[in-house]
Formats: structure tokens, C-alpha cells, sequence
């Protein structure tokens, strides 16, 4: 899986937001304490805000901020309104394909890769980014030595 720019800064973003608190933050602060390009940060924060997990307000004391508690946003969330499903196949739900012959297989392959995907990044919240601990799943995963192959 790649992870797409739109999803890091979009995760790295909220992270800012959960750890400001309560009330607006500006996008111009999010965007310089993660160095995120502004005009990119802009666009992935209306579509967060399309998908209500942010609430903003305009003027000078505007900003945006969490929709709901941080402890209730999954990173699962975030990439879905960035990017859309976590794993799709050329752009197709892996239970909708049908393969043939030799591949027969290979959409149950697809389907338990975002199952897989589903069981972190539906675990892990805001919350957990910010305040810790992740889940002891997560860690497990993390602390493999396999997991830190480049490949």
C-alpha cells in the first residue's frame, strides 16, 4: 500500500488540531508546524470539513477544529475522506472482481489486504497519535523485526 501525500498531511494535520485543544486553529499554523504546503493543506481541510470531521469559521478569529473527540477519529476516517476506500483494484472493490482461470484466488487475496489495513488504521485514533499509547496490536505489528524491512 502507498500512502498518498493527501493522507499523511491530512493525519499529521488533525494530530496538530487534537493536540491544540479546543477552538480554531488556523489552517497558516497547521500547514508551518507539520510543513505542509499551505494551498494543498487548504484543499485536503475543506475535504475534511466535507466529510465532518472538521468544523471551520471564517474571519480573524476563525479556524478549524475537530468535528468530534479525537478518541473517535480513526486514521481509518481520515484516509477514506482523503482518498476514498483503503483498498480498492483499479478503482474497483475488490468483491466485485471476478478473475478467472489461475487468479481465481487473487480476490480473496485483495479482500484480506484491507482487512488487514482495516485491523490498524480502524484501531488507531487522533487520540492515540497524541496522547498514547497506540493499541498493543499495533505496537506488536510495529516492534517486528520484518516490519522494518524496506520491503
Amino acid at each position: 500500500m502507498q500512502i498518498s501525500a493527501r493522507a499523511d498531511y491530512a493525519i499529521r494535520a488533525l494530530a496538530e488540531l487534537a493536540a491544540a485543544g479546543a477552538g480554531p486553529v488556523k489552517s497558516e499554523r497547521l500547514a508551518h508546524s507539520q510543513q505542509i504546503p499551505a494551498k494543498f493543506l487548504e484543499n485536503i481541510l475543506s475535504e475534511l470539513r466535507h466529510a465532518s470531521i472538521l468544523l471551520s469559521q471564517r474571519g480573524a478569529e476563525g479556524g478549524y477544529w475537530l468535528a468530534r473527540p479525537a478518541r473517535e477519529i480513526t486514521m481509518a476516517d481520515i484516509i477514506r475522506a482523503v482518498d476514498g476506500p483503503l483498498a480498492n483494484v483499479r478503482g474497483q472493490r475488490p468483491e466485485t472482481l471476478d478473475y478467472q482461470g489461475a487468479a481465481a484466488r487473487l480476490s480473496d487475496v485483495w479482500i484480506a489486504v484491507r482487512a488487514s489495513l482495516r485491523s490498524v488504521l480502524e484501531q488507531v485514533t487522533l487520540a492515540d497519535l497524541v496522547d498514547g499509547p497506540l493499541p498493543a496490536a499495533v505496537v506488536e505489528l510495529a516492534e517486528q523485526p520484518d516490519a522494518w524491512q524496506p520491503h
